[in-house]
């Protein structure tokens, strides 16, 4: 079995601006979609669609908030993957790009989103183990791996246009 143990953060968009001209190694886009509804009771898990530039997968991941979770991903055909992003998703598709910084020990993702969820800027950064030691770049701002809203699941059925400027507070 697979499990994802990652930390989110908020992002200082002005910080950010200057680290990511000279600290992002790669930057790709992203456009995701989730396939089915998971504020039904009893579900748990999500299903989503991903197309990464020119590569496509299949994800499935435990609805957990938190540290870890469960997560399987397996690649698909890139036409499939935008047929099914077009006609079967629930809810928005959420496009982003990417950027990878590597600081400290760590690479860091640092999704600036797109669309719906234009000015919301997350940072993720994957561990090994959950008591794993993460030095904290100085564009990352508050921690928000607890908070749902901030999970790409979440964005999915409200996104960061329908915030209001309470839920939006909690940024800097």
């Amino acid at each position: 079995m697979a499990r994802e143990i990652e930390r989110k953060f908020l992002v200082d968009a002005a910080k950010w601006q200057e680290a990511a001209v000279k600290d992002a190694h790669q930057v790709k886009h992203f456009a995701q979609g989730y396939l089915n509804d998971m504020t039904q009771p009893g579900a748990k898990s999500s299903v989503r669609i991903r197309v990464e530039d020119d590569q496509a997968n299949i994800n499935i991941k435990s609805l957990e908030i938190g540290l870890s979770r469960d997560e399987y991903e397996y690649p698909i055909d890139l036409n499939d993957a935008k047929t099914m992003l077009s006609t079967l998703t629930v809810g928005p598709v959420i496009e982003k790009n990417r950027h990878y910084v590597t600081f400290k020990s760590h690479v860091w993702e640092v999704d600036v989103f797109l669309g719906d969820n234009d000015g919301l800027i997350v940072a993720e950064v994957e561990m090994a183990t959950e008591d794993d030691q993460v030095a904290l770049p100085d564009w990352v701002t508050k921690e928000v791996t607890e908070l749902p809203r901030f999970y790409n699941i979440s964005l999915s059925q409200k996104p960061y246009c329908q915030w209001s400027d309470d839920e939006k507070l909690l940024e800097f």
